[in-house]
């Protein structure tokens, strides 16, 4: 842990109004970064000795819509029942809604997490920017740092839509060439819009409308109670 409040301490002195904020947490050390500076930083952490971070591990989307609303409430019963089933707290578990009420992110709705190692240090980091507009989520590349955040931000673009501004070939890398959204994003339907096969008469992959029946799935709740004593306890009592 001193190894880590170490860094953290450095990271704060040599960023100091270059970052928004520097927190431990979980023995992890987090840096979140305007977008504006996150070049600057980066190439930084990865040439300053000090810190030396030549590797980039991997590039994350984050999608921030629906948190902190809890779906279900499993531990116990509730007073709501088959509702919870029935008057979803979530977006889309099968279509676009409206978005839901409820506790929400406050900030940028959209972000991305980069995490570093030093081999050097044998230490770890966490980068973290906010895309500032949410209808255009974009941020700079950082493949001029790390050549290894080419894949991982394609990957972030076709699933969230965010845009890393200078990638060299910033195409869908998982989805095929016609899809359509990111489905990465909470409001993103769980049944996509269509679906896909392949046709034997036309010898090709055709597009059609989804055709699954939406399903309300309710979690089973474990109760303490008699249904569900162990049958070998039930042997045990009966021989005493």
């Amino acid at each position: 842990m001193n190894g880590v409040t170490e860094l953290a301490d450095g990271l704060r002195e040599r960023f100091e109004g270059l970052i928004d904020d520097c927190r431990v947490t979980f023995g992890e050390v987090t840096l979140d970064i305007p977008p504006a500076q996150l070049l600057t930083v980066a190439q930084a952490l990865r040439d300053e000795e000090s810190f030396h971070f030549e590797q980039l591990m991997d590039v994350a989307g984050i999608d921030y819509l629906e948190y902190g609303i809890d779906e279900w409430a499993t531990q116990e019963a509730t007073s709501e029942g088959f509702s919870r089933g029935v008057e979803k707290a979530s977006f889309g578990r099968f279509t676009f809604d409206d978005a839901p009420a409820g506790p929400r992110h406050q900030g940028a709705r959209f972000a991305v997490a980069y995490h570093l190692l030093s081999l050097r240090h044998n230490r770890r980091l966490r980068l973290k920017v906010f895309c500032a507009d949410e209808d255009f989520p974009m941020v700079p590349s950082v493949t001029g740092i790390w050549n290894s955040a080419d894949w991982y931000e394609r990957e972030a673009f076709d699933l969230y839509g965010i845009v890393f501004d200078g990638h060299p070939d910033l195409r869908r890398i998982l989805t095929d060439y016609g899809f359509v959204g990111h489905p990465f994003r909470k409001d993103f339907p769980l049944i996509g819009h269509v679906e896909m096969r392949y046709d034997p008469e036309q010898e090709r992959v055709i597009y059609e409308p989804v055709s699954i029946e939406p399903r309300v799935l309710v979690p089973k709740v474990i109760r303490q109670d008699n249904r569900y004593v162990d049958g070998a306890d039930e042997e045990n009592t009966a021989d005493a």
